[in-house]
């Protein structure tokens, strides 16, 4: 049997960037890195750059000194489309509500829900918590006014909020004759069922 002649594609994955962000998100500097890997500080940053690259044994050693797994760093990133025209309706109560789930069902780290508040519209007429770590209202048109138990926060288009989850809130559309439109997100997702 004859082999089969394979041109390479010469479309590598490109590691620089991706050891980088490891090297960042592991608090090594490229001094720390290039001493605890016997690799010097310039060819580590060549590296970095995709001017060079690595051997498999370097690969390996830099990928045991930050606590990387190897295989990572060749997968491509998890990256999510959701159309607003296909984004799952849902309910997180309230009334004169629209909302949709943008981010993937399934999502663990973050959710964002576009909101639409007809005139009048409240979050409900109790103080409420959502289960996660911070929120952030962004409003897109209209007038909000978050509501806390001490005080009321005014927000009109292109105003942003952030505060705790765990702080007992609600909202309402102040506005007798316009639809307010508002983002919010929640870090850590609430929910991240599949259905």
């Amino acid at each position: 049997m004859r082999p089969v002649p394979v041109s390479p594609t010469h479309n590598g994955v490109r590691l620089g960037a991706r050891l980088r962000a490891a090297r960042k998100a592991n608090g090594f500097t490229l001094e720390q890195l290039a001493s605890s890997s016997g690799l010097t500080k310039g060819f580590l940053s060549r590296v970095e750059r995709d001017e060079t690259s690595l051997s498999v044994s370097s690969l390996i050693t830099l990928c045991e000194v930050m606590s990387v797994d190897v295989g990572s760093l060749f997968s491509a990133p998890e990256v999510a489309l959701v159309r607003r025209e296909s984004a799952p309706a849902i309910n997180l109560g309230g009334t004169g509500v629209s909302e949709q789930l943008m981010t993937p069902r399934g999502q663990a780290k973050v959710q964002l829900v576009h909101t639409f508040a007809e005139p009048g519209a409240t979050g409900g007429a109790d103080l409420y918590t959502i289960n996660c770590e911070l929120e952030v209202l962004y409003v897109l048109k209209g007038v909000v006014e978050l509501v806390f138990s001490d005080r009321r926060q005014r927000l009109t288009a292109g105003d942003a909020l952030t505060f705790p989850g765990g702080e007992p809130h609600t909202w309402e559309n102040t506005s007798a004759s316009r639809t307010a439109e508002m983002i919010w997100v929640l870090s850590p997702a609430p929910w991240s069922g599949s259905s």
